[in-house]
C-alpha cells in the first residue's frame, strides 16, 4: 500500500481495555496498525513472557492489524537524563527492555523520551541542568543504537513537552551527532504547536523522521487540557498534511488521543479514525479492504 499508514495508540482507548479487545476494537474502527504501551504489569509489560507477546502478535496479525511501534509511560518516571546514576541505570534498562519487547512483537520503532530538563505533569519530578542533559541522552542514546541494530528496531526520539530540545534545527542536530541508522525521530504533530509549526518540523527534520503521533492542540488557553479532538483545534492539517508529502513519508500515523471520554470510551476511536480519513484524504472503506486481503 502507497503513502502513509493509520495507527492508533493504546492510551486512546479506556483504561483496563485488554489487548484482545483494543485490537479488536482498531480493526473494527478502520486503523492499520495499533500502538501497544510498555507498563510495568498488564498485557505488554516489563514482565510479559515471549510466549505471551507472541500470543498478542499472531492476534494482531489474525485481525490484520500491524503493531508498528511501542511507547512507555515508564521513562517518565525514571528520567534517562536524571543527576541520580541509578535511575538512568533504571531508564536505560527500560529503554533495552522495551527495545526487546518491540522485536517480539514485530514492531519496527520505539518510542523514547530522551529525558527531562523539567516536567509539569509528572510528580514529584527534578530539575536537571540542560547541558548535562544533553550530554546525558546523547551518551545514553548512542550506547544503545547498536541494541536497536541487532534487534532490528529503529529508536524514535520523541519531541514531548520536556523542556529539552526545544526546536527542531536542535534535534536535527542532537540525531545527526548520535548518527546512527537505527536512530531518528519520532515526532509529534500535536506537541509540537506549543512552541512552533509541525509543518515546520516535518521539512526540517525529514528522512530522520521514524514514526509520526497525530493529535491537536488549542493554543489558547494552554496547556496539558488543551490537548483536543482531531479537527478541534489549531494543527493546520493541510499544511501538515502537504510537508509529510513533500519528505515522501510513508510510515504511520498514529492518533494519540489522551484521555479517553469518560462515557462511551470507544466512540473516541471511531471518531479519531473518520477524522484521519479526513484530514490525510484517506477512504477507510478501501483501506479496510486492502488491510485484510
Amino acid at each position: 500500500m502507497n503513502g502513509p499508514r493509520k495507527g492508533i495508540n493504546y492510551w486512546s482507548f479506556r483504561e483496563g481495555t485488554s489487548a484482545d479487545e483494543a485490537v479488536r476494537l482498531a480493526a473494527q474502527a478502520g486503523y492499520e496498525g495499533l500502538e501497544f504501551c510498555l507498563a510495568e504489569e498488564g498485557a505488554v509489560s516489563l514482565t510479559s513472557t515471549g510466549r505471551e507477546l507472541t500470543r498478542i502478535r499472531d492476534l494482531a496479525r489474525d485481525a490484520g492489524i500491524g503493531l508498528p511501534s511501542l511507547a512507555s509511560w515508564l521513562v517518565w518516571e525514571n528520567n534517562l537524563v536524571s543527576d541520580d546514576a541509578r535511575t538512568r541505570g533504571r531508564a536505560m534498562e527500560i529503554i533495552r527492555r522495551q527495545i526487546d519487547v518491540a522485536n517480539a512483537l514485530g514492531a519496527q520503532t520505539v518510542l523514547v523520551v530522551p529525558g527531562y530538563v523539567g516536567v509539569d505533569f509528572v510528580s514529584p519530578s527534578e530539575v536537571v541542568a540542560y547541558d548535562a542533559a544533553y550530554g546525558r541522552a546523547l551518551e545514553s542514546i548512542a550506547s544503545l543504537a547498536d541494541h536497536a541494530a541487532d534487534a532490528g528496531v529503529q529508536i524514535g526520539v520523541d519531541n514531548v513537552w520536556n523542556k529539552f530540545l526545544l526546536s527542531p534545527l536542535e534535534m536535527r542536530s542532537f540525531l545527526d551527532e548520535i548518527g546512527h541508522p537505527h536512530v531518528g525521530a519520532y515526532f509529534d504533530i500535536g506537541n509540537a504547536l506549543l512552541t512552533g509549526y509541525p509543518e515546520q518540523w516535518i521539512r526540517i527534520l525529514g528522512n530522520r523522521i521514524r514514526a509520526v503521533h497525530v493529535k491537536d492542540y488549542r493554543r489558547s488557553p494552554g496547556g496539558f487540557d488543551s490537548f483536543v479532538d482531531l479537527l478541534s483545534g489549531d494543527v493546520d492539517f493541510p499544511a501538515v498534511n502537504r510537508a509529510l508529502s513533500e519528505i515522501g513519508y510513508d510510515g504511520y500515523i498514529s492518533a494519540e488521543m489522551m484521555p479517553p471520554y469518560r462515557f462511551h470510551s470507544d466512540q473516541l476511536i471511531y471518531n479519531t479514525s473518520a477524522a484521519m480519513d479526513r484530514i490525510f484524504g484517506w477512504s477507510s472503506a478501501t483501506r479496510t479492504q486492502e488491510r485484510l486481503t
